[in-house]
């Protein structure tokens, strides 16, 4: 058998009008694509596929089903060879568990142990240490019946108790500590409970498995979440919250409502809107998004009113735009949040605000006027920056249409002009995939340049430059604290140097403006979401910041022997070379062992 992980991967990758289309000639008939039946003679098609919700209908013969469905029925595979088949045009690796030995599923272990810390949790709540977590979920509305509904639980405020309790039934802690269960430090490598005092959420995926945890401390510092770690069953970009719940509620509702987080989920279920899921993490990814447009083309942004969520907003409501899908913006009354509102003002004061949805680009216009964006010349030229990235997001063109007319209209700007700006934004990332696709090469005889060492000690990987930025997005004090020993200029990659440069505008930045490009809104999308603890935080900084000074300044100094061999007089080489000196000094200072690797790359 496979695995039902494996299954439900295999599905919501698969293009069921590609596999499909290999038997029937199909042809688009709006947002579906009709035929005749390839289960019946008729003349007038009346077979369709609906890539949105990954199925197929006949209403002549009545035949229906999923992708599976129609090669079992159109060329008489078994289950088995038809998951088998279409994996392998989505490019899912298989693995094929012996019914009879249930073991043989290298993951299995990760979902006991999952299953068995949701229960362990939820009895730790329920009992006499529990009664403090207890009164915390009361006082969010969350009682005993709706907790037990989402598995919520507790890890009590102890260092070892889960790991005790865990040992017990014998399981093993490498993968506890690699399902972010457990963990362990250098200076502290026994092993310890990676949530402490925490009211825990289970994260399950689409067929109820639980896959991983979130957790929201009760008291005391440290982060007000953590979440589980990725792991070979727990892909945060590929789930959403709830989604096990809702999914049925959300196919008969015909609209998804995004929250987001756990709570807001659980509060806003209990008041009675089951069709609710979180985003999990700071935004949506295009896994998230291609996974709700499985259920329903329609999502309802249900996000904090305040600055920082309406920049979330706006990105969630582009990159949904971008899968093909309909957002619009429902708007809290200020300083409410979805779990605030249903418990003060109940499930009817939500829905009446979910009513008045306005389409996310019309909620862009508003917020613009509000702000007297149209009030100059000036002001306005910000506004169509502003406006941009969501018709570029559009690619439904009927819609990307209409959204052009209406700002054209709003802004004054004639309509050519602006379809003249997408279409070179469209060419410009047609050749960004072509450079990409192609390797980025080097030319001959280029050296590579200067690789800094780790000063004083290890930095965790990925790279100074996004290291730092990961610190930086920690607490305001570590931008200012940047701003003082570095320049967005030392950056030698473009899309962290703008995230630089926008956390210096606004050291409080937790979602990308929307003027940032693409590619460094998603770098940024992927710093604020990695869960990864920097438990040293001052040295993760310091050698970040000497590698990155490092870095710049050896590209200076390449740049200025350049700029040396390739000068006509000796009045102007002299200068460069004193200039040159002086760097090397500066930087033999930073890293004495620049002298070493500097002899080893002469030519």
């Amino acid at each position: 058998m496979i695995p039902d992980d494996v299954i439900d991967e295999v599905r919501a990758r698969a293009d069921i009008v590609d596999i499909i289309g290999e038997f029937v000639p199909l042809k688009k008939a709006g947002r579906e694509f009709k035929a005749c039946c390839p289960f019946h003679e008729e003349r007038t098609p009346s077979f369709y596929v609906v890539p949105d919700k990954g199925f197929y209908n006949c209403f002549g013969c009545g035949k229906s089903g999923s992708v599976f469905d129609f090669l079992m029925e159109r060329q008489g595979m078994d289950f088995v060879e038809a998951v088998k088949h279409v994996a392998g045009r989505a490019g899912v690796e298989v693995r094929e568990v012996k019914k009879s030995r249930p073991e043989d599923d290298p993951n299995r272990p990760l979902y006991e142990i999952n299953g068995f810390a949701r229960q362990w949790y939820r009895e730790q709540l329920l009992s006499d240490g529990g009664k403090s977590a207890r009164g915390y979920l009361e006082g969010r509305g969350i009682g005993p019946e709706v907790a037990d509904r989402f598995s919520v639980g507790y890890a009590p405020d102890e260092w070892r108790a889960f790991r005790e309790a865990a040992q017990k039934h014998g399981f093993d802690e490498e993968h506890m500590l690699l399902l972010g269960l457990l963990k362990k430090t250098d200076k502290t490598p026994e092993p310890y409970d990676g949530y402490r005092g925490r009211v825990m959420f289970p994260i399950e995926s689409i067929s109820g498995r639980v896959i991983g945890f979130g957790g929201r401390i009760l008291d005391g510092e440290g982060p007000k979440y953590i979440n589980s770690p990725e792991t070979p069953i727990y892909h945060k970009s590929d789930n959403l919250y709830g989604l096990s719940w809702a999914k049925n509620v959300i196919r008969r509702e015909e609209v998804a409502v995004v929250v987001e987080g756990y709570m807001d989920v659980v509060s806003v279920a209990a008041s009675g809107i089951e069709n609710v899921v979180a985003f999990l993490g700071t935004a949506v990814t295009a896994g998230q998004a291609k996974l709700l447009g499985r259920y329903t083309t329609k999502v309802l942004l249900l996000f904090d009113s305040d600055a920082a969520g309406l920049k979330a907003t706006f990105k969630a409501g582009d990159l949904l735009l971008e899968a093909g899908l309909h957002p619009a913006v429902v708007t809290l009354p200020p300083g409410e949040d979805p779990d605030t509102l249903v418990r003060s003002e109940g499930r009817e004061a939500l829905q009446e605000l979910m009513e008045q949805a306005v389409d996310v680009l019309d909620r862009k216009l508003q917020i613009l006027e509000e702000k007297d964006y149209f009030s100059s010349i000036e002001r306005t030229r910000s506004a169509v920056d502003r406006l941009l990235p969501t018709l570029r997001a559009a690619k439904d063109p009927i819609l990307r249409d209409i959204y052009v007319d209406r700002v054209a209209d709003r802004t004054g700007v004639r309509r050519a002009m602006l379809d003249a700006e997408l279409a070179k934004k469209d060419e410009e990332d047609a050749k960004r995939a072509r450079h990409t696709s192609s390797g980025p090469g080097r030319g001959f005889g280029s050296r590579p340049p200067y690789s800094a060492p780790v000063l004083g000690g290890g930095a965790p990987s990925g790279g100074a430059e996004p290291q730092l930025l990961k610190v930086m997005v920690r607490g305001v004090e570590w931008v200012e604290r940047a701003a003082e020993l570095i320049s967005p200029e030392d950056f030698d990659d473009p899309h962290y140097k703008a995230i630089f440069e926008a956390l210096l505008e606004e050291p409080e930045l937790r979602a990308p403006p929307a003027t940032m490009e693409p590619v460094a809104c998603q770098r940024f999308d992927d710093i604020l979401a990695d869960p990864e603890e920097l438990a040293h935080g001052l040295d993760v900084f310091t050698n970040s910041v000497n590698r990155i000074r490092v870095s710049a300044l050896d590209r200076r100094i390449q740049d200025l022997q350049s700029q040396i061999e390739a000068a006509a007089g000796d009045d102007r080489k002299l200068e460069l070379m004193a200039t040159k000196s002086k760097l090397a000094a500066e930087l033999r200072e930073l890293d004495p062992r620049y002298w070493a690797s500097a002899v080893r790359r002469r030519p």
